[in-house]
Formats: structure tokens, C-alpha cells, sequence
């Protein structure tokens, strides 16, 4: 199993490529960051996690700007969106970035996406609360064809393109794994039917290694390999028993989250999770 670090890279965190640096000497296999463009005020959308809403939501630095300086100071490292809110963002551009990290970093991008919770935050970007999901599918099939034909062309319900040259492509082929985060079922069928894995919270009330055959079930019906869909469990506890538990199912990857805060204070965290790692 694979252990990854997750960060809301801030303007007082520790820097991404600091991160990184660290991460890569300690063994880890990856680092992903979150994306919110902005947090409106009026604040009418409720926090998934509860409770108030972290200063890092609305203070946390781009994604493909951090994951960036963090391809140019390693070399093994993977660079995940942890998730990339594909709902407010051009296809086009989208496509684009990831397919510019992915050259940049030598193939090492992982793409995780996900629709959304913030209904204001997407409507300032012109996106529909309603319709986010048929609108990520569609995008998510645009990028394809983007990365993938010499002369891409796309006509959707959302997304509508004539013959285009766009470069360059991913250095992943057919292009980097595409993850899909969110809960169960509902996530978990759309990671079955055009993802390449699957991103379940494993801090919010979900027990993923119950929910597993049932994942895997579904995944054969559909037609897919159950043993191609990667599992990622993002945000688990860093206790080695828990862990254990998620290794003997047959996770894929765990991701430990890492507070926003200077390199003082999370580099001793890091070292407590490396010292995880080595137990593995």
C-alpha cells in the first residue's frame, strides 16, 4: 500500500516545494493539495465536516501553481489534486494544465476531481448546484479528447468544440488517472463508470473497508476490472491499526492530512508519519 500527504497549501503554510522535498526523503509515494478559487461570504452552503469553516478554504493557494514547485524539486514524487473542481474551470485551459504538469513533472500527476459542495461558490463561476455532475462528466469526456486526438472535437449538452489543435499532451498515456472523489454510492458510481479510482473520505462517518465489496461488486456489473480501480482513502487517522485494516483490504493508497502551518510545526508531524510509514 501507498501512503500520500495532503496539505491546503496557505501564504503562512509551510511552501509546497519544502513539502515536497521532505516528503520524497521520507518515503512517501505522493502529495495533494485542495482547490477553492474563493469562499463567499454570505456562507449559506453548509461545511461537510461541520461546524465552522477553516480559514484554509478560502486562503488556499492554487493547485497547479503548488503542485508545480513541487514537480520541480523532486523526482519520484506524485503531484495529486486532492480534488480539482473541475465544475469551475474552462475544459480547454483544464486541459491544458494537466496535461503541462503532467510533461513538466515527467508523468507524475495524478487527477483527482470532484464536483463540489459550495452552491455560491459555484454559481459565481456560472455553474449550476443541480446540474454540477452531468456537467463534470461532460467536461471530464471533453479533456479526454483533448489529450488523446491530434485534432480534438466535442459536442455535448455543456461543452460544445469544433476541430482544435491543443498541445501538449499528457505524458501519461492514454493521460494521467483520472480519480474521482466523493462519498458512497453515488461518488463511487461515477468513479465506476468514467474514473480511473475511486477517493472516499475516510474521516467522515464512512467505513470504506465495509463498503469495499460492495464497491467491487459494482465495478463488475458495470464491466470494469475491480482490481483497476485504484482506491485512495484520503484524510485517514494516522493510527497504525486503522491503517493496517485498510492495507489488509486492499487500498491502494492512504493520504494523511497535514495541518496549514509553518514548516516549524508540521515538520515534526511529518516525522511522526514517516515513522508510519516505516511500520509498512
Amino acid at each position: 500500500m501507498l501512503f500520500g500527504l495532503t496539505i491546503f497549501p496557505t501564504e503562512s503554510s509551510i511552501r509546497p516545494a519544502d513539502l515536497a522535498a521532505a516528503a520524497e526523503d521520507r518515503g512517501f509515494e505522493s502529495l495533494w493539495v485542495a482547490e477553492h478559487s474563493h469562499i463567499p461570504v454570505s456562507r449559506r452552503s453548509p461545511w461537510p465536516g461541520g461546524g465552522e469553516l477553516p480559514k484554509r478554504y478560502y486562503e488556499v493557494m492554487d493547485p497547479f501553481v503548488a503542485l508545480a514547485t513541487a514537480a520541480a524539486v523532486t523526482s519520484r514524487l506524485r503531484l495529486g489534486t486532492g480534488i480539482c473542481l473541475v465544475v469551475q474551470r474552462d475544459p480547454i485551459q483544464l486541459a491544458k494544465e494537466v496535461a503541462s504538469l503532467d510533461q513538466l513533472s515527467g508523468g507524475r500527476f495524478l487527477f483527482g476531481v470532484g464536483g463540489g459542495w459550495n452552491a455560491e461558490e459555484m454559481a459565481d463561476h456560472g455553474t449550476a448546484f443541480a446540474t454540477r455532475f452531468r456537467l463534470m462528466r461532460e467536461r471530464i469526456a471533453a479533456m479526454r479528447e483533448i489529450w488523446t486526438a491530434e485534432q480534438a472535437e466535442f459536442h455535448g449538452e455543456f461543452v460544445d468544440f469544433g476541430p482544435m489543435f491543443a498541445w501538449p499532451k499528457p505524458a501519461q498515456k492514454p493521460h494521467p488517472p483520472i480519480i474521482v472523489g466523493g462519498g458512497f454510492p453515488h461518488a463511487a458510481r461515477r468513479a465506476i463508470e468514467y474514473g480511473d479510482g475511486w477517493i472516499p473520505l475516510g474521516s467522515r462517518n464512512l467505513d470504506v473497508v465495509a463498503l469495499l465489496p460492495e464497491f467491487r461488486r459494482m465495478a463488475a456489473e458495470a464491466g470494469r476490472n475491480p482490481n483497476g480501480l485504484e482506491v485512495t482513502v484520503y484524510g485517514v487517522a494516522p493510527d497504525p491499526e486503522s491503517i493496517r485494516r485498510y492495507a489488509e483490504a486492499g487500498v491502494a493508497r492512504v493520504v494523511l492530512g497535514l495541518p496549514s502551518a509553518s514548516r516549524d510545526e508540521v515538520m515534526p508531524i511529518l516525522g511522526r508519519y514517516a515513522e508510519i510509514l516505516a511500520g509498512f
